[in-house]
């Protein structure tokens, strides 16, 4: 079906309409917003200034064809990872690992390096397809020593007050990576073979000790049993029904894990 322009107008200014109505938020929001001007003071004696590394793709990373491209935002992530002393920290809602990718975990993890991954469970996630890719792998994750926890969808960290007509499902799509408790990685990049080689992505790495620590503070806060099963001993995926594991389990015997 071929939708006239008189019809795109008229459906995103519906869509703008109803993203622009107050009684269309949920009440956390509308304090959030009434309370905007008072939370200038307290935001400005947060920020913390420094030299900032902005990292990016090229458009078009894959035109030369093939799935196996890579990135500029691909490599520096594998060269902070290859630089880590300690410990890793990573959040991303997809979890899929390319060889290259399998490979640079397993010689960080050999080297002693404390590797912990927060992602979504099957029962938070909304894209079944990355998940089958992500569960395709678990078992030889946590065997080479990955910590992985599977974010829950009734997690209590969101502090919803207000009454609910339908519990809501929460789910992860931050995209952060701290190194050592002092390199910290925000953008756009997914750990999945969609972000190193198929889409234009883009972050920033910021060497400071204050915002590596507020950030590796709130993922492990979103680590805590009230807020994510541990992949190695809750079996999260009991906790969906048995359809969306079927579901899961005919994607994961497809062959698509380089487009995920």
């Amino acid at each position: 079906m071929r939708l006239e322009e008189a019809d795109i107008r008229r459906i995103y200014g519906e869509l703008h309409a109803y993203a622009r109505s107050p009684e269309n938020f949920a009440p956390e929001v509308r304090a959030a917003i009434a309370a905007t001007p008072e939370a200038f003071p307290r935001i400005a004696r947060e920020i913390v200034w420094g030299p900032v590394e902005f990292i990016s793709d090229a458009p078009g990373k894959n035109r030369a064809g093939g799935l196996g491209g890579g990135g500029e935002t691909a490599s520096a992530l594998a060269r902070l990872v290859a630089e880590a002393r300690t410990r890793i920290v990573i959040q991303s809602p997809y979890l899929v690992m390319s060889d290259a990718a399998l490979a640079l975990f397993r010689e960080t993890t050999a080297r002693g390096v404390k590797v912990r991954v927060s992602t979504n469970s099957l029962a938070s996630t909304d894209n079944i397809q990355a998940f089958s890719g992500y569960r395709n792998q678990r078992s030889r994750l946590l065997e080479m020593g990955l910590q992985i926890f599977e974010y829950r969808p009734d997690a209590k960290v969101q502090r919803l007050t207000a009454p609910q007509a339908r519990a809501p499902v929460f789910a992860l799509h931050a995209k952060t990576m701290v190194i050592d408790s002092s390199v910290l990685y925000i953008g756009t990049f997914n750990f999945d073979p969609r972000s190193e080689n198929l889409n234009t992505e883009v972050g920033v790495v910021l060497r400071d000790e204050r915002l590596a620590r507020a950030v590796e503070a709130a993922i492990e806060t979103d680590m805590l049993p009230e807020n994510s099963w541990n992949a190695a001993t809750d079996r999260p995926d009991r906790h969906v029904p048995l359809t969306k594991r079927t579901r899961t389990r005919f994607w994961q015997l497809l062959p698509i894990r380089p487009i995920l």
